[in-house]
């Protein structure tokens, strides 16, 4: 248990810091200020400033976030009458406000606020040491730093530095950052995956027979037989003919190989497995072995290919078949997965490792509110009406779908402990 624990905060924390370091390195490219960059969610733990942006460890492990200036949801709004603390600069400029009781600035000099703009004017009226008698007027540094209710330091957010105020390319460019240093990610883990096994698993439909309980070996088939259809349904590559397996659990079916460029037909019966919670078929065979060097060199992108296509094929199979939470898994499927690759060592945790960043890459590209790809269709709308949609109308569509990923994390969640624990 303690080794699934460790393994999967290492796993999760590297896909989520590659992730959001997309984000980052995009945004500050574009000119747009990232006020916090955290790892983790909920009560942060510690954090650290440097180069304009607050560094944050949070207590959970399950996510993780870059804050750009002109986030929807953020509020820097300072309300009359509330109590703030100062700090001063040489050139009698604020550099620093601290909103929060859990913080105190050095030297801070305390005032009651009567009217603030930290977005366009950058100044603060306010009664300095409780003195209603005169009304002093700051003025803001452009560069000042707010001390948030929680204690967190971050940039405050003037107008010019905005996500919103970057050019639109620059913007989608942030948008979809992420998501593609998640395929850079998986493209890497399985090169490395490729060297550390001493060989990467061909895409085409050539098969390894395995050499003890296998049907497909019982039959007649041999390793290096290339398998062209299965029940009449022509099978190309090995994603294709996986499917057409899994699909046909303990049922009986006629696969036509070439062998030696002569084809044969075989006539045999499946075996089925239980694989997150339904039968899929087996018949008892791997994916060829490719161990020439340049193999090894391309396997990650022609692994992170082919897994992807089959990602995509069983994501539209969702959309356009039988939906099933089963098909979806959550925080606990994660784990549970987590302790399963685990057993396999090194090399079940870089495949895991590679996979689930490839997931986290698909799934953050469908063009729901909430996900990168929502925020890249609204990008494409704003380019198709020449102008951006109203930040109510944008705050609203977020919000619904956050809600609905939320009500589907929930759903998902309960799921997977039913699934994994409960049965």
């Amino acid at each position: 248990m303690i080794t699934t624990i460790i393994v999967f905060i290492i796993v999760f924390g590297i896909i989520v810091i590659s992730h959001e370091f997309g984000h980052y390195y995009m945004a500050k490219k574009s000119g747009i200020m990232v006020r916090e960059f955290s790892v983790g969610m909920g009560p942060k733990l510690v954090y650290y400033r440097k180069n304009n942006t607050t560094f944050t460890l949070r207590l959970l492990p399950l996510g993780g976030y870059v804050r750009m200036a002109g986030d929807a949801d953020e509020d820097d709004e300072i309300k009359p009458g509330t109590p703030v603390s100062v700090q001063i600069g040489s050139d009698n400029k604020i550099t620093s406000i601290n909103t929060s009781n859990k913080h105190q600035l050095f030297n801070g000099i305390p005032v009651t606020v009567v009217k603030a703009d930290l977005v366009d004017k950058l100044f603060i009226d306010g009664y300095e040491n409780g003195d209603e008698s005169e009304l002093k007027h700051y003025v803001v540094d452009h560069d000042a730093t707010i001390v948030e209710n929680d204690g967190t330091e971050v940039q405050i957010a003037p107008r010019d530095v905005q996500f919103q105020s970057a050019k639109l390319p620059n913007r989608m460019l942030t948008n979809v950052a992420g998501v593609f240093n998640n395929f850079i990610l998986a493209i890497i883990v399985y090169t490395i995956l490729a060297f550390v096994q001493g060989g990467v698993a061909m895409t085409n439909n050539q098969v390894t027979v395995l050499p003890s309980n296998s049907v497909a070996r019982d039959a007649g088939i041999k390793s290096g037989d290339k398998i062209l259809s299965v029940d009449g349904t022509k099978t190309p590559d090995w994603n294709t003919l996986a499917m057409e397996l899994q699909a046909k659990p303990d049922k009986k079916i006629n696969v036509k190989v070439d062998r030696n460029s002569q084809q044969k037909t075989f006539t045999f019966k499946t075996k089925s497995q239980k694989s997150n919670g339904k039968k899929v078929g087996l018949i008892g065979i791997s994916q060829g072995i490719d161990r020439s060097f340049t193999g090894k060199l391309f396997g990650g992108v022609t692994t992170t290919l082919s897994t992807a296509k089959t990602l995509l094929a069983a994501l539209w199979s969702m959309v356009t078949g039988h939906f099933s939470l089963n098909d979806l898994g959550g925080p606990v499927a994660i784990f549970a997965t987590t302790s399963q690759a685990t057993k396999f060592g090194v090399d079940g945790v870089l495949r895991f490792l590679a996979f689930l960043s490839l997931n986290l890459a698909i799934i953050n590209l469908i063009p729901i509110p909430g996900l990168d790809g929502g925020k890249l269709l609204l990008n494409i709308i704003e380019a198709i009406r020449k102008k951006p949609v109203s930040e109510q109308t944008e705050t609203v569509i977020t919000l619904i779908g956050f809600g609905f990923l939320m009500l589907l994390m929930i759903l998902v969640t309960w799921n997977d402990i039913s699934r994994y624990f409960l049965h």
